[in-house]
């Protein structure tokens, strides 16, 4: 079965084909600056030269059916036909308290959608065109909705809810939903094997790093905490976002510099976190940089990101009452050394120690873990895109053999 995955954003278009058969990718590629006429095409058939071209797409029908050309094109294509996608895994933001696992789409899959848009609003209106870019383009091929709140949905009650007044969370929802939950399922699972232990029976705290970065406690593979809330702004320091701050901050700076909503919306979201406290940039290499020529805020920036990482590390291994497992993940977690060491020497209570050698690595999956450690420490390369191609696969054999389970409430 060929499984057609996409990730869609408000002007872009993340794509990758999968041959089930043996879970390779075909191809991949992105589609930018759509709605306007110098949109652009990158397509890599894998294994071979890929192209990049400029052309006008006002819309995600157009961004999608050019990407299908693109797959069936008689020099960069990876199908004869699109008649061989036999399904379409849509990477869904937020899921609300409605979908506990990924779902088969149909209307009342994309009302609830739709109704989450409250709470997803810049991602839910872009996932949901890309469901119905993807019906027009391939009509009649099943589509499924993968979302990346649905595995934080084993929460506890005491884990999700706010200390809030009760009745906004019965009015609306108000609650943690957590988020990146494709990649702490991923992940999670894949350190079951590496360790050869059941997953129904480890602990595992997982670090998701990238520019949004979050953290889960993964207790017998499922999640009872994770570090995003209602939306991906609370929990860790990230790129470009606070992460957790005293909420009266935000009725301070509205006072004090006559912001408003979106203003501080914006501050809060897109100059924060790395970019806000160094001055420099979002991007940890060019954080790490500055820290190495002796540059003080990047340094500030670099301490306050590991910090946090290892306070909520600590947190979790109290939530889990013990740790089998820690993870790093995405693409700080992934690729840097300088942090992964930085957090890992902090966590000598613990008894966790590290192989600086083995350390010495990026982009590989990798043991890092010391011979005197008391705690496993992996590096593992996530994999969002597979899970929801496994998910679809699942889903779309199941309607075949009869047996579809609706996974919603």
């Amino acid at each position: 079965m060929k499984v057609f995955v996409l990730n869609c954003g408000s002007s872009s278009v993340k794509y990758q084909l999968f041959d089930m058969k043996d879970e390779s990718v075909l191809a991949k590629g992105l589609v930018e600056r759509i709605g306007s006429d110098d949109a652009t095409l990158t397509h890599t058939p894998v294994g071979r030269t890929g192209t990049k071209r400029v052309l006008s797409i006002l819309d995600h029908t157009t961004a999608i059916g050019q990407v299908l050309r693109m797959l069936t094109h008689s020099e960069y294509g990876v199908i004869k036909d699109i008649a061989e996608i036999r399904a379409v895994g849509h990477r869904v933001l937020h899921g609300g308290p409605a979908f506990t696992q990924s779902v088969l789409i149909d209307e009342e899959v994309k009302h609830a959608i739709r109704d989450c848009i409250p709470l997803g609003p810049l991602h839910n209106p872009a996932n949901l065109m890309g469901i119905l870019a993807s019906e027009s383009n391939i009509p009649g091929v099943p589509q499924v909705a993968v979302f990346d709140t649905a595995f934080h949905q084993t929460m506890p009650k005491h884990a999700f809810l706010y200390p809030l007044p009760y009745i906004l969370y019965e009015r609306h929802k108000v609650r943690r939903y957590g988020f990146h939950g494709t990649s702490h399922r991923f992940v999670s699972g894949r350190a079951a094997e590496i360790l050869e232990k059941p997953l129904n029976n480890l602990k595992v705290i997982s670090c998701h790093l990238g520019n949004g970065a979050s953290i889960a406690a993964v207790k017998n593979g499922k999640s009872i905490d994770t570090s995003m809330g209602l939306t991906p702004l609370e929990g860790l320091m990230m790129g470009t976002r606070s992460g957790d701050i005293d909420p009266a901050i935000i009725f301070y700076i509205m006072n004090r510099e006559n912001l408003g909503l979106e203003e501080i919306d914006s501050l809060l979201n897109k100059h924060s976190g790395l970019l806000g406290v160094s001055g420099i940039s979002s991007d940890m290499r060019e954080i790490e940089a500055g820290t190495e020529q002796g540059n003080n805020r990047a340094k500030i920036a670099f301490d306050i990101y590991e910090y946090r990482i290892r306070k909520y590390i600590g947190a979790y291994a109290a939530a889990l009452d013990g740790v089998d497992a820690i993870v790093f993940t995405a693409g700080i977690g992934e690729n840097s050394p300088m942090l992964r060491q930085r957090v890992c020497q902090g966590l000598g209570f613990l008894g966790v120690t590290i192989d600086l050698e083995k350390n010495d690595s990026k982009g590989k999956e990798v043991d890092i873990t010391g011979e005197s450690s008391k705690i496993r420490v992996l590096v593992i390369p996530t994999n969002e895109e597979l899970v929801i191609a496994r998910d679809t696969m699942e889903i779309v054999s199941a309607i075949r053999k009869g047996n579809l389970r609706i996974c919603y409430k």
